[in-house]
């Protein structure tokens, strides 16, 4: 492979080859926040911090969130113990799908998700609908887990990565804690 000297003056332009679904898949997102397919990509690979691959299940995971909120979806993340490498033979996908306040979060809304069960590597993805809570509350339990071992898929407009930020700031900072009852672990306001 050949590689272009350090020194060497580059245009900043160049061609990337994905696949079908993953251009479908950022053109949606492009569509959605009503900006170009460059725009999009250049803001995505400007962003900084680690790459991480997601293996062919993101594109359903997004895809019927999409198909079932359009521009009320917020965002889409996977969390839990299949990001963290710990699931087991019978492990679902965990995925918080963030939607707009304006969308009561019902049963109605698991109940057309359940009438066909998107899968991800041959598990199926488990749901949990949300709003953004408010700045200044206390996260949820999910949002917490998503904060530490979560991958963003989605998102509208950048706010679920800034919640994602202000959790982990509270985590760190230990207002936030785990804790753990009868072996079951849930999050809480430190005393």
């Amino acid at each position: 492979m050949r590689r272009a000297p350090a020194s060497r003056h580059l245009s900043g332009r160049f061609l990337l080859r994905v696949e079908s679904h993953v251009h479908r898949r950022l053109q949606t997102a492009a569509r959605t926040l009503g900006v170009s397919l460059n725009q999009y990509c250049r803001r995505r690979l400007s962003v900084p911090g680690p790459v991480v691959l997601i293996d062919s299940g993101a594109p359903e995971a997004v895809e019927r969130p999409l198909a079932q909120f359009g521009g009320a979806l917020v965002g889409v993340l996977v969390y839990g113990s299949y990001v963290r490498g710990d699931a087991s033979a019978t492990s679902d996908v965990d995925l918080l799908v963030v939607v707009d306040p304006l969308i009561r979060l019902t049963r109605a809304l698991y109940s057309d998700w359940d009438a066909g069960p998107p899968t991800w590597a041959g598990r199926n993805l488990d749901p949990h609908f949300v709003h953004l809570p408010p700045d200044g509350l206390a996260a949820p339990g999910a949002w917490c887990e998503a904060a530490i071992d979560g991958v963003v898929l989605f998102e509208r407009d950048g706010a679920v990565t800034r919640h994602l930020g202000a959790i982990r700031g509270e985590i760190a900072a230990g207002r936030l804690t785990r804790r753990s009852v009868h072996g079951q672990p849930y999050w809480t306001v430190a005393a």
